[in-house]
């Protein structure tokens, strides 16, 4: 059989007139398009905007549509622009440069009418000063269209990145989101209509259809609808909306309609700065995780049971929760006695989706359809619906509020947000109350996978065997943040641990197998040795996937350097650097080498080019820190950790390598005090504890270095080097 072929939305058309119809002037058919009078909705009639001394002018010409405004080197310069992005509540624009990049102006055109603060031209960056220089400037790589956005605003888009002349022939069957950009190439389904065979199946690579033979049931004593049969596999829609509707990096430039999105694509997980502790939306992130999180999910409502899959807008009309009453007896949660509000004052999504505003003007609800818990953000730092509306009050007020209303317990439930507060700040008997996520089948499959990506070794064996045993969790989020665990783990028990999933059917678990296994692949088994080869190959093909990204070209200077390749390692390494002179990993990274190779001079040099472009990256005065230890620098060295100490507060090896150099260059009393007051800010951390238990031990204080000892039993009893340290106290 032929490989399916893209046929196009007319060809769709003549079938589907009404799916056709609906998708006309949706923000999928609007994605992106080319300029022209009927597109363009911002003022280029010779209007003016500033912002921090620039000032941009737009304008036509010759027919065309045109921008003057600050070029790579700070220079007014004229621009000619080629497509719109967007349509509501904002248009973007988009510049084409020789070299195939398009490039996204970050002044936008606000499309909401003038009555709610529209038809106007603002910064996507509005309060800040985004310079020339700066790495989000619109001239420079994190702003390129290619890369960042052409994927989810295209149909079949293929980059055609040339890593030999670093430029782009990027191409489209459609230049918006089409038919096929969901239901994948037509040309088999055409095929089969005009066969007259569609009873043998549809001629798509996916079916969409997540329903099945099941309906929505309402059960009148709960108020909700229930589903007359429980899926039976993981439903596909959030998997193909989450191509475009996640926070996430390729991992293949073969896209496969069908497959799970981890098989293509490395979805973020709660990650610290993307998300709040209790799972609300923090940065720009889209719905895929919020809604793998929502107990909705779990029980099998899929995005077309709100969404109109063709229009994009919601399936019902008039209030936005008329679409939640479909499913939600309005008679039990649209009443005061659920909301404790006055009628027709609150919709449910204000309460149950809370908005947040990114790129200035949009507002994007989260999709976790949580219940408001104001303790939460007292406990953890995590908003609440509540003080978002009454925003004069604060969030005591709601939790006491909340109790008035529903009894003191209703909004002190255990909730997996104070753990995963914990395991950020390090505090004390955070891994218990990580494993206790972890452990909780309640919990959906992407909060226990953070949960795993938070432990701190050295682990307890109760804790080894929870990462063993949820690496063959059926979860792909579950395995793939095991193996990230593992790197935790002693080389030889990862090796043994991990091996099975070199061969896992998920591309992204393969991959992290791969990523974990490198550093240990000397202690593989023969038998393991060749999945490891074809896992690392996957792993290179990922990465060369997006070779126009600097991280890319650290990420091959990784796997060469483990594989013992030095010059192949340096060659990556200094590739990233020519793209981006402040990739701080790949600096970094490089210098690591050089000192392996007893190459301390070219690492000190390295360093130091990077702390001139950046003197505020601790990391750097660290490692350069470190590099002068060795140099036996120890004056230059030791201010080098202290800087990166100062610098890095939130890092706990900063302060214990600095800690440790002190004592070994003759202060041990400065050192005490520097991990004292570390240990405070660090409970849980042990290096801290170690080294403060030792160092008491060694200025003769055994009455401190015996009560840090059995602190630091307390927290690590499985640890045989903690045990012999007690015993000889």
């Amino acid at each position: 059989m032929q490989t399916p072929a893209f046929v196009g939305t007319e060809v769709c058309a003549a079938c589907h007139a009404k799916q056709f119809a609906d998708w006309q002037g949706s923000h999928h058919d609007l994605a992106m398009q080319q300029v022209n009078q009927h597109t363009v909705l911002g003022d280029f009639d010779d209007s003016e905007f500033k912002h921090f001394g620039v000032t941009s002018t737009f304008f036509r010409r010759d027919g065309k549509y045109w921008v003057r405004t600050d070029n790579a080197d700070g220079e007014l310069e004229d621009f000619e622009v080629r497509y719109v992005y967007g349509v509501t509540p904002l248009q973007q624009y988009l510049v084409e440069f020789p070299d195939g990049r398009l490039q996204v102006l970050a002044t936008t055109w606000d499309a909401r009418p003038r009555d709610a603060g529209g038809q106007r031209w603002f910064h996507i960056y509005d309060d800040e000063l985004i310079t020339h220089t700066d790495q989000l400037h619109w001239t420079r790589r994190e702003q390129n269209w290619n890369y960042m956005c052409a994927e989810c605003h295209s149909t079949k888009l293929e980059k055609n990145y040339s890593g030999s002349t670093d430029s782009f022939d990027t191409t489209w069957a459609e230049i918006n989101v089409a038919c096929e950009a969901c239901h994948g190439p037509g040309s088999q389904h055409i095929e089969l209509a005009e066969s007259g065979a569609l009873d043998s199946g549809t001629g798509f690579g996916v079916d969409l259809d997540d329903a099945g033979r099941a309906v929505w049931q309402m059960n009148v004593a709960t108020g909700m609808a229930e589903r007359s049969e429980l899926p039976t596999s993981p439903l596909v829609q959030p998997e193909a909306c989450g191509r475009c509707h996640a926070r996430r990096g390729v991992i293949t430039a073969d896209y496969q309609f069908g497959r799970p999105l981890t098989d293509t694509h490395l979805p973020s997980l709660l990650d610290e700065g993307l998300y709040y502790p209790d799972g609300q939306i923090r940065e720009e992130v889209y719905v895929y995780a919020s809604f793998l999180q929502s107990r909705m999910y779990r029980a099998g409502v899929t995005c077309t049971d709100c969404h109109d899959p063709h229009t994009a807008g919601l399936k019902t009309t008039g209030k936005v929760s008329n679409v939640c009453a479909t499913c939600h007896l309005p008679t039990k949660f649209a009443s005061s006695d659920h909301h404790r509000h006055s009628q027709n004052d609150v919709e449910c999504v204000d309460c149950h989706m809370p908005s947040t505003n990114y790129m200035v003007v949009d507002p994007r609800r989260d999709h976790s359809f949580r219940v408001p818990r104001p303790i939460l953000t007292i406990n953890t730092g995590s908003p609440n619906a509540c003080t978002k509306c009454h925003s004069d009050e604060d969030a005591r007020w709601a939790a006491n509020a909340v109790d008035a209303w529903y009894g003191r317990q209703a909004d002190k439930t255990a909730h997996f947000a104070e753990a995963i507060h914990a395991g950020r700040s390090g505090s004390l008997g955070a891994n218990t109350q990580l494993i206790g996520v972890i452990n909780d089948d309640d919990n959906s499959g992407i909060v226990r996978a953070t949960a795993l990506t938070l432990l701190v070794a050295p682990f307890a064996d109760a804790v080894a065997a929870v990462i063993r045993r949820d690496l063959s969790n059926r979860d792909p989020l579950v395995r793939l943040a095991a193996l990230r665990a593992l790197e935790g783990v002693l080389p030889e028990y990862r090796a043994q641990w991990a091996a099975p999933q070199l061969g896992d059917p998920i591309r992204a678990v393969r991959l992290q197998a791969a990523r974990t296994l490198s550093p240990a692949r000397a202690t593989l088994r023969q038998r393991d040795q060749e999945q490891f080869k074809k896992a690392e190959l996957e792993y290179i093909n990922a990465q060369l996937a997006i070779a126009e990204r600097p991280e890319s070209h650290m990420n091959l200077g990784n796997v060469y350097a483990e594989r013992g390749e030095a010059a192949k390692a340096e060659e990556s390494y200094l590739l990233a650097l020519q793209m981006e002179p402040h990739a701080i990993g790949a600096r970094v990274n490089l210098a690591d080498l050089y000192r392996r190779r007893q190459r301390d001079g070219d690492a000190e040099r390295m360093l130091g080019d990077g702390i001139a472009l950046d003197d505020q990256s601790a990391v750097l005065h660290h490692t350069l820190g470190l590099v002068l230890v060795r140099a036996e620098k120890p004056e230059a060295a030791l201010a080098e950790l202290a800087r990166a100490a100062d610098l890095g507060t939130d890092n706990s090896r900063y302060v214990h390598v600095y800690a440790v150099a002190l004592n070994s260059l003759g202060e041990p009393h400065k050192a005490i005090e520097v991990l004292e007051k570390a240990r405070e800010t660090f409970p849980a951390d042990y290096d801290i504890s170690w080294a403060l238990a030792t160092m008491y031990r060694d200025v003769g204080r055994t009455t401190d270095a015996r009560a840090a000892a059995k602190r630091l039993s307390s927290q690590f009893p499985d640890d045989q080097n903690v045990r012999s340290l007690l015993e000889s106290l």
